[in-house]
Parts: structure tokens; sequence; C-alpha cells
């Protein structure tokens, strides 16, 4: 028989076992978005797209000042997407349970489209115009002919933009206000993530359009652009190179960024970028 003395115990054991598991569940949303261990040193992420960290090479005594791009809704605790299956074609879609805000437009069709070629992003400066590497990224390639397809890019800003030290610009947040006082730009997303593709070998040369994210498999609609050189290691999706606009993001970071960043240099920039549509060619 149970006493109320037993029952209190168990009331209390409980009430422990809760808030045990909703402290271990914080430590790791924390250190989810708070330290990324490389090979180089440690990636600090503070909760943004990108944060300042220390990256100490081999046998050098001085420290270098770097950024890393990255998605900052929490981490999913959902199933891992799988990798693109060559044998049938087709991606592995998985909803997003990270409770991070999304735009919902639903899921891409599995069967990837391998014909991709082009993807134009027409800017309130021009257009930018990336090649993609659909053969070596064609979930990826896929989900941004989905999304624009869906409109889910029209009308976007480019929330964060580092300057001549961190030479990259950050897109594909359609719910950001990229006015340098919005704490949840950056969070924003499709409703849906997939695995990571291409990393091998991967460099983040001037040029490169990759995938930001919050840890592997996480990638969703937030992408970056390179307009100079990184040092970066390869966790980020490389799926196409610019071969028109560079110049435009060129001249958008001479003119600086906004107040109100991580306190890394980076911030929405002052000449504010918006996506008015983004437009997927393929063969004929």
């Amino acid at each position: 028989m149970t006493t109320g003395k037993d029952r209190q115990k168990q009331l209390a054991r409980e009430h422990y076992e809760r808030q045990t598991q909703r402290r271990a569940e914080r430590q790791a949303r924390q250190k989810r978005v708070a330290i990324i261990g490389t090979s180089l040193g440690v990636l600090v992420v503070v909760g943004g797209i990108f944060a300042a960290v220390a990256l100490v090479g081999g046998g050098d005594s001085k420290t270098e000042a770097a950024t890393t791009p990255s998605a900052s809704a929490p981490p999913s605790e959902g199933p891992s997407p799988k990798p693109y299956d060559a044998a049938t074609g087709t991606c592995d879609y998985v909803a997003d349970s990270s409770g991070g805000p999304a735009k919902n437009v639903g899921m891409p069709p599995a069967k990837a489209d391998t014909s991709l070629e082009t993807m134009t992003l027409q800017t309130n400066h021009g257009d930018i115009v990336i090649d993609l590497a659909t053969d070596k990224a064609p979930c990826t390639a896929n989900s941004f002919a989905f999304l624009a397809k869906q409109k889910y890019f029209d009308g976007s800003k480019c929330h964060r933009m580092g300057e001549a030290s961190f030479p990259m610009i950050q897109c594909g947040d359609p719910l950001a206000k990229a006015d340098g006082k919005s704490a949840t730009d950056g969070q924003g997303g499709p409703g849906y993530r997939f695995t990571d593709e291409n990393l091998t070998g991967a460099q983040y040369k001037r040029g490169v359009a990759a995938m930001a994210n919050s840890g592997p498999g996480t990638n969703g609609s937030q992408f970056f652009i390179i307009f100079g050189d990184l040092q970066l290691p390869p966790n980020y999706t490389p799926f196409g190179t610019v071969t028109k606009g560079l110049d435009i993001l060129d001249d958008v970071s001479k003119k600086g960024v906004l107040p109100g960043g991580m306190g890394d240099g980076t911030g929405a920039p002052k000449d504010p970028v918006e996506i008015k549509h983004v437009t997927i060619s393929g063969k004929s």
C-alpha cells in the first residue's frame, strides 16, 4: 500500500527529475550555440549569425580574430536528415523541431532536380548571379529552387555583414528586419532542414556561396556569400560560385555596418541589401 509519505517522496522525485531534465536541455542548447570545437582552436558562437573567436594557429603565438557563419536557432531534436541518395536521386528533408521562427511554405520535393545551373538574386543594388554546384550539392540546389518558386526570399533583407576584416554577407532569413535592433534576426528558417553536402576539401574563397547552419544537418534557408577570402572549417555547404555582382557587395561593405551586432565587427549593412526576387534556371 502506498502511504502519504511515499506519495510525497514520489512527487518530490518526479519534480526533481523534471527540473534536472529542463536544466540539461537548457545546458545543451547553451552549449550548442556557445561552443563549437575545431582543430584550430575553439569557435565561440554567441546566438547570432557570426561571433568573434580566437583561432590559434599551430605553433604560432599570435592570436587571429575570426568569425563563423551560423544560423542562431537552437538545435533540433528531431531525426537527422539523411544524405542524398544517388541511386534514387532523392533528398531527405525533415521538419525542423528547434522551435525557431519559420516562414512555412511546405517541403521541397524529395526527387532532386539535377538540371539546375544558375541562381539569380535580384536585389535593390542589381543582380547577383551564382553558378550552382548542383552535381556536388543537389539537395541544397533543389531546396533553393523550391523556395524560389514559393517566392520565399522575396522582400527579405540580408541581415549581417562583415567589413574588410570579415568579407561576408549573410542572407536568407525572411523574417529579419536588418535594422541593427532586432534580436531575432538570423533565427528565421523554412520549417525544414537537410543534410550537409560538398564539405570534402571545402574552401571559402572570394565568390563562394555557402550555407549557414547551427550545426551538422541543420541547413535551412540561410546562406552567405564571401567577397574576400576566409579561413573557416569545412562545416558549411559550398553550393555555388558568384559570377556576377561581387562588386555590389564590395561597395556595400565599404559603407559599413549598423551598431547593435554581436560585438564582433559585424552587423546589418548600413546600405541595406534587399532580395526582391530569386530565379533558378536550368538546362533547357
